[in-house]
């Protein structure tokens, strides 16, 4: 008696939060974003963009807010904020005594820093902070839709794609004798990325959606070295951290985009954490060999 009323505790604090429809959209959310994620943030992490993937998110934040405000697309928005990113860093960078690494910074701290002030001004509607610090328990139908369509091109576009990449990756002069062009490939990979932050920042904001395209997949380079398997390791790290993430935002009432990048971080440290130890292991001689 006392094991049947267990059981049904445990089933009812699994199945508690998806009696509500808001979090049945959260989770079709964090699915789509742990695919996007996980497939994409694989090649983001073996070409090491990790710091682009942050540069490029912040610098369309202007963009993003700029069409919140105005009632256009995100897609539009982040797509003008691209463009004039690209523009500026050009710019900034022909200055010899600046630099381009120098310009970039320069840039991307400026526009981010505008976004702020436009996303935080008083004049602004309620839950344009959304964009910054994310409010995927506020999408609706037509969000998923958007994201499922932003996503469908994303993978569509990275299985086309997959052998160039992977030979524009491992050696990018010899890539360009097999007639691929390194510039084109790279070219794709950022706008593909541009799109993957417009299907994440409406649930994980501006500030933490480096975290689903990283996270994961540098969990998923400790586990596996090839692509294939990191990949489905990582969406599979992804969808299941964003699970993960969703429970604790419910039962510890916190912040759900918060949660579901704290769970990331802290499987990603888990697993260095184990791997380290192994490693070490490994490398220490048998207390028995002389």
């Amino acid at each position: 008696m006392a094991d049947g009323i267990h059981v049904a505790a445990a089933l009812g604090w699994l199945t508690d939060p998806w009696s509500q429809p808001i979090m049945v959209r959260a989770f079709v959310e964090v699915a789509l974003l742990g695919v996007v994620g996980g497939a994409l943030g694989c090649w983001i992490v073996f070409y090491e963009l990790s710091y682009g993937a942050e540069s490029l998110a912040h610098s369309i934040f202007p963009g993003l807010v700029i069409a919140a405000l105005l009632g256009l697309p995100l897609l539009l928005g982040g797509a003008l904020g691209v463009l004039v990113a690209a523009v500026a860093v050009f710019l900034a960078g022909r200055i010899e005594k600046i630099g381009r690494d120098t310009a970039v910074a320069v840039v991307v701290t400026s526009l981010f820093a505008l976004g702020v002030l436009l996303a935080l001004s008083p004049d602004s509607p309620p839950g344009i902070s959304g964009l910054l610090f994310g409010d995927i328990l506020g999408v609706t139908d037509s969000d998923l839709a958007m994201a499922a369509v932003l996503a469908i091109v994303v993978l569509v576009t990275l299985r086309l794609l997959h052998g160039r990449l992977l030979a524009v990756g491992f050696d990018r002069s010899s890539a360009k004798g097999l007639g691929i062009s390194a510039t084109i490939v790279d070219l794709v990979l950022l706008m593909l990325l541009a799109l993957a932050i417009l299907v994440a920042v409406q649930g994980l904001g501006n500030l933490l959606v480096v975290a689903v395209l990283v996270g994961p997949s540098a969990t998923a380079r400790l586990l596996t070295n090839r692509i294939s398997s990191m990949m489905a390791v990582a969406v599979a790290v992804a969808v299941a951290s964003g699970i993960g993430g969703l429970y604790l935002s419910y039962y510890a009432k916190i912040a759900t985009g918060a949660s579901i990048a704290g769970v990331m971080v802290a499987v990603y440290l888990l697993v260095a954490l184990i791997s380290g130890l192994r490693n070490r292991s490994a490398m220490t001689p048998n207390s028995a060999t002389t």
